[in-house]
């Protein structure tokens, strides 16, 4: 019982099992009852028929008649007097008389009516038919009819349900079997696959279902397997990426304090070698944060508190801050915001990106360049837009910087110092906002971001 063909098989044999022999058991008893009424309203119209004739034209010759009439092995007919004694039958072996004797004696019916009507335990059936001629000729005309018809038809309409339940029960073993094919085969397949996803094998492929519900759960379960699948080449990617962004500023730093603690280094060349250690160990922070970032993202464990704010002075402080780093790199760093408005946002959240957003601009911009950071309201949403002067972006690989770990001119890297992570951290805290991020960029003359709150 543990298999849902099994189940489905045994649920439909007795549901079909319970309809069928009610159904045949009721069409089985109409059949019958018809037939039998048939018989009765015959048997009674001939009777009465008898009965006619015989008061029209009352003399021998008409009993005699009516008698030959129904001399046949099916049905007799038998004519009584006034006092019950019988005048004629067309029974002359008086087997009739004397099975039906008391009955014969004792009529007292005043219109045609069956008097006998248990087809299944009597050799007849029998109708009584009074007929009245004068004060002095009455009595009744009697038909019998023999039951043997109706017990024939009635053998032969059971023999026949025999065959037909028979035959039903084939049909169920073919509906079964092609239930099993249809349904239940189908979902034993995607019961397998699910096992073979728990266990961490994503490569599954199921079959075209259709659009009926059985198609839209093969298709759900293709779904998971091939974004599991994804997320798994992608886990692993990250992964090794995350291992290699590590590993690089740790082989420096411990590459380079070994040297900053050898005997014998001048003082200016223990500071250069301190200066590269302090700047990978920034480095290393800034990764380890972009990275708490992103996990806190994936596990939805930040939130966004939006509220109204002042754009001139929100941004006049962000530009306070990455100001020096610009200085020393010798960029230039202009705010555009010509009317002040009203930013309805999370303050720290829109901190972050603009800050990704610049720190981005100063890493792949040159020296004496200038990065612009504008912002405008339109439409009731906030426009900040971030133009650098820089190398710029491929066109081909536009569509993929915001991916986590991915970085343009991986082989200038180390030049730039990009991890890859902060657009990442960008996109999810704009979308986490409801607002959008586009970019536009040519190589060699620099990039534009503008975000949508």
């Amino acid at each position: 019982m543990n298999k849902i063909s099994t189940k489905v098989a045994i649920c439909f044999f007795i549901v079909v099992l319970i309809m069928e022999s009610f159904l045949m058991y009721y069409l089985h008893q109409s059949i019958i009852n018809n037939r039998v009424e048939e018989e009765f309203s015959l048997l009674l119209a001939n009777g009465a028929n008898h009965r006619d004739v015989l008061i029209e034209n009352y003399s021998d010759t008409t009993i005699q008649h009516i008698v030959l009439m129904e001399k046949n092995k099916n049905r007799e007919v038998m004519i009584t007097d006034k006092t019950g004694s019988i005048i004629s039958s067309s029974d002359k072996s008086y087997m009739l008389q004397e099975e039906y004797q008391l009955l014969i004696s004792n009529l007292d019916q005043q219109k045609d009516k069956i008097i006998v009507s248990d087809w299944r335990n009597s050799s007849y059936i029998v109708s009584a038919h009074p007929y009245i001629v004068d004060e002095n000729q009455f009595g009744y005309v009697l038909m019998f009819q023999s039951t043997n018809s109706i017990n024939q038809l009635v053998d032969n309409m059971n023999m026949h349900f025999v065959i037909a339940g028979i035959i039903s029960f084939i049909v169920l073993f073919i509906v079964y079997a092609l239930l099993s094919k249809i349904l239940t085969r189908p979902l034993i397949r995607m019961k397998e696959a699910t096992e073979k996803l728990s266990k961490g094998d994503f490569k599954v492929s199921l079959s075209y279902l259709g659009n009926d519900e059985l198609g839209e759960l093969s298709r759900s379960i293709q779904k998971l397997a091939n974004d599991l699948e994804r997320l798994k080449n992608e886990r692993n990617e990250f992964l090794a990426s995350i291992a290699h962004e590590l590993s690089t500023p740790l082989t420096y730093l411990i590459g380079y304090s070994k040297v900053a603690m050898r005997k014998g280094l001048s003082e200016e060349e223990r500071k250069h070698y301190l200066e590269i250690i302090d700047e990978e160990s920034n480095r290393m922070k800034d990764l380890v944060k972009n990275l708490l970032d992103l996990a806190r993202m994936d596990e939805t464990s930040f939130t966004v508190s939006k509220e109204y704010f002042w754009a001139s002075s929100f941004l006049e402080n962000i530009c306070k801050l990455v100001m020096p780093s610009y200085e020393v790199k010798k960029i230039r760093l202009n705010l555009v915001c010509e009317n002040d408005f009203q930013i309805y946002a999370d303050s720290i959240r829109l901190e972050q990106i603009v800050l990704n957003l610049l720190d981005n601009a100063l890493k792949y911009s040159n020296e004496n360049s200038k990065v612009t950071l504008e912002a405008y309201k339109k439409d009731e949403k906030t426009i900040i837009s971030v133009i650098d002067t820089g190398i710029g972006i491929p066109p081909d690989e536009i569509e993929f910087i915001f991916d986590k770990l991915y970085r343009v001119e991986k082989s200038r890297s180390r030049t730039y110092g990009g991890s890859g992570i902060g657009l990442a951290v960008v996109k999810e805290l704009v979308e986490a906002h409801g607002g959008t991020i586009e970019v536009k960029s040519k190589l060699g003359k620099g990039s534009t971001f503008k975000i949508v709150i």
